[in-house]
């Protein structure tokens, strides 16, 4: 299964740094749990990258893979100390967003989440968002990601930020 995950990331990897020119995308974000795994997990980080086609001024279609980290909770009784496994996601996903003004957006990602750590199998992502527009290159975002496994249901409330490369097409 690792194996699997590897091969696409590099696949997904090799893919972007070909076809680059038109809108790279690198991001990162933090957040913390909800529901199933609010007391499993403290804190949550990741990071995607991605390539967005901009068809007209109105909305962008992409695709874009990444990783999410939950750092697990401690808990400690008077002699007793409990340390939890991390989890760990591989979300690959196509991406849409929609431009109503300039400086907003709002959309989402969908795909499916690939679990890395011992008894994580992932399940079907989606990420809804909407972002607000800092600079010609730079984006801040808030977003709600929801991973449906057999598991439960790991949702998450994060805020990003992401960094666009420019595609030579923005710059004729």
């Amino acid at each position: 299964m690792i194996q699997r995950i590897i091969l696409l990331v590099a696949c997904c990897l090799t893919y972007f740094s070909v076809a680059s020119q038109e809108g790279f995308k690198i991001g990162v974000q933090a957040g913390l749990p909800l529901g199933d795994y609010n007391d499993l997990v403290g804190v949550v980080i990741g990071a995607d990258i991605g390539y967005m086609w901009a068809p007209n001024k109105l909305f962008d279609l992409g695709v874009k893979v990444g990783i999410i980290h939950g750092f697990a909770e401690k808990f400690r009784a008077e002699t007793v100390s409990v340390e939890l496994p991390s989890i760990q996601f591989v979300p690959v996903a196509a991406s849409v967003r929609l431009w109503p003004s300039r400086s907003f957006s709002f959309g989402g990602d969908i795909g499916q989440a690939f679990g890395l750590n011992e008894g994580n199998e992932g399940g079907f992502y989606y990420r809804p968002q909407i972002g607000f527009q800092m600079g010609p290159k730079s984006e801040l975002n808030f977003s709600y990601t929801a991973i449906n496994n057999d598991d439960g249901a790991w949702s998450t409330v994060t805020m990003g930020f992401v960094y666009t490369f420019l595609s030579a097409r923005h710059f004729r």
